[in-house]
């Protein structure tokens, strides 16, 4: 593989001003195919089979599109705690739902001060209207969403209180806020300390941006064929940003230390492309390989997201073997700061010695190995305590200063907490009508329950809709518990079959099954770590080590996350809008993505050290020259995303909030801690032995990632006449 990438790299210097040009006009033209060919995401998450989505297909089929339609529930307060059902302020709600009626898209609206079905609590101060389009959630567009919010200001300045809930009112997760802003200019910083040139660090962060760019809009234009998640774009793009710059970080880094050896511009280029860049190619198809595997749990909307955000690696991976030699051709030997270039090839090579900060933290930690790595396994265990109390839920908690989330409040005041998570029972079967009367009575008597309606059937009496109020708020154990006792108590009804559906069923379904999965999928990440890093470094213990220090990494990253998000410790202090269980899909996808940045910082800093040792190094002096070499390289590389991370986090987005939350902090444990403590502390533990490798397993191929190649190939000797040529 060295050999292949190094032509490459020659391929790249060569053809430089080309390779760029090609690069420029993908990026247009995926501009173009996004601002043309792009359509809209949906913020719901379903699994197809389940009880609960099965439910929401025959709503549709029995009750019309009206009956599975994106609805907004409009939530009215009097403004001075006077009845809303007299005077001026009926008179204002009935305009209201007399607007609402009319809007572009919408069905029907209805009228809370209807005697026949009242919308109005008992104090008569709170009120709602629902209002039903007849596009399916995800599908009420920008425009039909402009004119809600104007009918809801007209009805403010008549004096009321109105905020709008429900589905039809949602708001697309971007990318490009002023958190992410925030975390690319301290990327930025990093890159400029390190490489003491703001144009190096300028052009590693344009080429990761170009990749980024290009990834985010292939999903753009995908969402014009394809039903995609709105989480799906923000994902891709926080990940593909902090593995872009990190890659080409790698690549850079090679190239510069090559240019400090005494290399042409060409030589240091191929070679850089053939050693850094085949750590690149194993790291990506690392991260390409779990995200993909997300496939394997069977569930669609995180294989979608999975998928797209193993195509951005991809690009970011393509953009460092090809863009950034290119630019680097381009810039020669500008990327070095003024003062090394004109030196560059008289300082000759320029190991790291045993001078520095990271060469003194190497020597203690290796010298008093035992306790460093005890310390360290000791500390990761207690912060990941609380993993084994984790909660999940697809209810996603709104920001506290969204009309939805102001909504809520209006009717968790005015109706009790249930309110904002009703269940939905579906009758299907002949007769439907008269079996949902029947257990209507049961229904209430269950535990949690406070309130069913009358049974709404359709036309042919062929399925009835029954709704069921809990006394608990949507997100709540009791809620799901409720959800769970329902399904008991309807499954052995004669002649009709009962459905469970609503926010909180279609929560539970899904958790349940993401949660059956995670195990799958961890078992599986961990083989492929173990496979991957026998073939690497031609070891067994290497692997296990890297394996147990990944599964610190996910325990502490996801315990400090459940104890800040769950439990609310510091919750306030940085910014936690609100508590309660982690989102269902955040723990499998944290897992995958941490599990391809921990193989990247196992396998870039671990093989400086087999390299050490395999050019006759003893073992301990390996452990401490390979660290020396890559640490500086590892320490940025993960100063950088936790920037990216970050910066997310700052953002509104529930899911991308908690998934950047523990990302960051994955980035920090597994760089800062397993990677610079427990490895090289268990590696100077077994010395010779941590390069063991069974008898029987010596057939395995070896995967080249320190340019092994390339050195034999330097090594040989010209062939004659060679230099004629």
């Amino acid at each position: 593989m060295a050999l292949l990438l190094s032509r490459l790299g020659t391929y790249a210097h060569r053809h430089r001003l080309a390779v760029v040009l090609v690069w420029l006009l993908v990026l247009i033209g995926g501009g173009v195919g996004a601002a043309t060919l792009g359509g809209t995401t949906s913020s719901t998450f379903s699994i197809p089979g389940q009880e609960s989505t099965t439910a929401l297909d025959l709503i549709e089929r029995d009750f019309g599109a009206g009956g599975n339609g994106a609805t907004a529930r409009v939530v009215v307060q009097s403004p001075d705690g006077s009845p809303l059902t007299v005077g001026s302020n009926a008179t204002a709600l009935g305009d209201l739902v007399t607007d609402l009626g009319q809007l572009p898209g919408v069905l029907r609206a209805s009228n809370p001060l209807d005697p026949a079905a009242p919308a109005v609590n008992a104090d008569q101060t709170v009120a709602y209207s629902t209002v039903t389009y007849g596009e399916p959630v995800g599908g009420v567009t920008a425009p039909e969403q402009d004119a809600l919010v104007a009918a809801v200001d007209g009805a403010r300045a008549d004096g009321l209180t109105v905020e709008i809930g429900g589905e039809a009112l949602t708001e697309t997760p971007g990318v490009g806020g002023a958190g992410e802003a925030a975390g690319v200019v301290v990327a930025l910083v990093i890159l400029a300390i390190t490489y003491g040139t703001l144009v190096t660090a300028g052009m590693n962060l344009l080429t990761a941006v170009v990749g980024v760019g290009v990834g985010i809009m292939g999903i753009t234009i995908a969402t014009g064929f394809l039903d995609l998640s709105s989480t799906t774009s923000a994902l891709a793009g926080m990940l593909g940003l902090a593995v872009g710059i990190d890659y080409a970080l790698f690549i850079i880094s090679r190239y510069r230390q090559e240019l400090r050896r005494g290399s042409d511009v060409g030589t240091a280029v191929s070679t850089a492309v053939g050693t850094a860049g085949s750590a690149v190619v194993t790291a990506g198809l690392t991260v390409v390989i779990a995200l993909v595997g997300l496939a394997v749990v069977g569930i669609p909307f995180l294989t979608q997201m999975g998928i797209a955000a193993a195509g951005t690696i991809v690009i970011a991976v393509l953009v460092a073997l090809t863009l950034v030699p290119a630019v680097l051709a381009l810039l020669g030997r500008r990327v070095l700061p003024k003062k090394q270039r004109s030196a560059a090839a008289e300082t000759g090579d320029t190991p790291a010695r045993g001078r520095g900060f990271l060469a003194g933290w190497v020597a203690g930690v290796t010298r008093h190995r035992l306790l460093a790595l005890v310390t360290a396994v000791v500390a990761l265990g207690v912060i990941a305590v609380p993993f084994f109390s984790m909660q999940t839920t697809l209810v996603q908690a709104l920001p506290e200063d969204s009309t939805q989330a102001r909504a809520e409040q209006l009717l968790a005041g005015g109706f009790g907490p249930g309110f904002n998570g009703p269940l939905t029972v579906l009758f299907e079967g002949s007769g439907a009508a008269e079996a949902a009367a029947g257990a209507r009575d049961g229904i209430a008597a269950l535990p949690d329950v406070a309130a069913v309606a009358a049974p709404i059937p359709n036309p042919t009496d062929s399925a009835a809709l029954l709704t069921v109020v809990p006394q608990s708020g949507p997100a709540t154990q009791a809620t799901e518990a409720l959800v769970a006792d329902l399904r008991g108590q309807l499954a052995d009804l004669d002649g009709v079959r009962a459905y469970v559906t609503g926010s909180t069923a279609v929560s539970v379904d899904v958790s349940e099954s993401l949660d059956a999965a995670l195990p799958v999928y961890l078992v599986l990440v961990v083989g492929l770590a173990l496979v991957l890093l026998v073939l690497v470094f031609r070891s067994l213990p290497v692997p296990l080590i890297g394996v147990l220090g990944f599964l610190l990494t996910i325990g502490a990253s996801l315990g400090a996350t459940v104890a800040v998000f769950q439990w609310g410790w510091l919750a306030d202090a940085i910014g936690v809008p609100s508590t309660g269980p982690l989102l269902s899909l955040a723990p499998i996808l944290v897992i995958g993505i941490l599990f391809g940045l921990a193989m990247d910082y196992q396998i870039f800093l671990v093989s400086r050290m087999h390299e050490a040792h395999s050019h006759g190094a003893p073992a301990l002096d390996a452990v401490r020259t390979g660290f020396r070499q890559a640490a500086p390289v590892v320490v940025t590389a993960a100063l950088i995303m936790f920037s990216v991370f970050a910066g997310f986090f700052t953002g509104d987005e529930a899911t991308i909030k908690t998934i950047a939350f523990a990302l960051a902090t994955g980035i920090l444990v597994d760089a800062f801690v397993v990677r610079m403590v427990v490895v090289p502390a268990a590696l100077a533990l077994l010395g010779e032995r941590a390069w063991w490798l069974p008898r029987w397993l010596r057939w395995l191929p070896a995967l080249d990632v320190e340019g092994a190649a390339l050195e034999h190939r330097a090594d040989a000797p010209e062939p004659v006449g060679a230099g004629a040529r």
